[in-house]
């Protein structure tokens, strides 16, 4: 993003803001395909990667994206390190072999975290950010958020989720082994992207997972882990994405140090800012599916009624709204739509 970009990124969290941005999370599920290229392309091609992001940033100026000229290939980044089998494809996301069977495999006793510099795929996308960095700055913009997938997400690649899950109910020492290890690599993931991107003052952890579980398992089995990784960073902008249809994290957000939280369309924007408190802010939360599937006049009318809602919620205030999708940008989400949802945000009569 540009250096004014960043600055509005940071009066959202700093509660200054005067208007409503618009903040996307954007990345390999929609943008090959709104960019008409293949998703080989826009993983092994550095330089289709890159007109990929300057076909979206001038279709779409006023939208700041997060977490913006993302390095990535899919699910298959971190687990790749640990030696998985993985399945790439022109017209849709990799797919991970896992290679835990269940909390009974010996690998679990075996396993170590990979090394983010040396293993897997996480050291070509160390070279391709290396690479893009001068090209980047070329164009007046920065590196300045750098991301992992979460520790429950990356072991569910590593075993099956029903497994995961299981083994959460029956065997927590087993997932206890696993899940320290998929947090130390997060945490050396990110460590080794700071170093190389010097720009960077933000990190993005997404873990979907840790929604799947109820109250009294996520506190013992995602909040430490999380919270560990994100207080390993103390000097940067903490952004966590967990969109499934379940509040249970909520209430803890704060403790884990997070300032910007993206999270589902199913939840009203309302509740969630009651239970969230007034620190952290909240990127949502416009249904993403309604970018693919609505009209113009839909889309500005739900933007519009998301942020009505949360302003009530907030006491007339519109501090710590930055106005999104519910989730990631979906595949298929038109321009037209994606105007529609800026242009509804910048409108509203605050």
């Amino acid at each position: 993003m540009n250096q004014k970009q960043w600055k509005q990124l940071e009066s959202v969290v700093a509660q200054t803001n005067t208007g409503l941005p618009v903040g996307l999370i954007v990345d390999s599920p929609w943008m090959p395909g709104y960019c008409g290229i293949s998703n080989i392309d826009f993983f092994m091609r550095p330089d289709t990667w890159m007109d990929a992001y300057k076909k979206i940033k001038a279709d779409f100026p006023d939208a700041i994206f997060l977490p913006d000229w993302w390095n990535e290939f899919g699910m298959a980044t971190e687990p790749s390190g640990f030696g998985v089998k993985f399945d790439f494809y022109d017209d849709n996301l990799p797919t991970v072999h896992h290679i835990i069977e269940d909390t009974d495999d010996e690998i679990i006793d075996t396993l170590t975290a990979p090394d983010p510099r040396k293993n897997g795929l996480m050291p070509l996308l160390l070279n391709l950010q290396r690479y893009a960095q001068p090209r980047i700055q070329e164009l007046g913009e920065e590196i300045n958020i750098v991301s992992t997938r979460g520790p429950l997400t990356i072991a569910s690649h590593l075993m099956e989720l029903t497994e995961l899950l299981v083994g959460i109910k029956m065997d927590g020492d087993a997932i206890h082994k696993i899940l320290k290890v998929t947090t130390k690599l997060c945490k050396d993931w990110l460590e080794a992207q700071l170093e190389n991107v010097k720009t960077a003052k933000g990190i993005l952890v997404l873990d979907d997972v840790s929604g799947f579980l109820n109250n009294e398992d996520y506190q013992e089995f995602a909040h430490p882990y999380l919270k560990e990784i994100f207080s390993a960073f103390p000097e940067t902008m903490h952004l966590f994405h967990n969109d499934t249809d379940n509040d249970i994290i909520v209430p803890y957000i704060e403790d884990l140090g997070v300032d910007v939280f993206n999270f589902t369309h199913k939840k009203d924007i309302g509740s969630i800012k009651e239970k969230v408190g007034k620190k952290v802010i909240l990127l949502g939360n416009v249904p993403p599916m309604s970018l693919v599937r609505e009209n113009e006049e839909t889309v500005y009318a739900q933007t519009q009624d998301v942020i009505a809602k949360y302003i009530a919620a907030n006491g007339g205030d519109h501090h710590g709204l930055l106005v999104s999708t519910g989730g990631g940008m979906a595949m298929g989400a038109t321009q037209a739509n994606t105007q529609a949802l800026i242009r509804a945000a910048q409108e509203y009569k605050l």
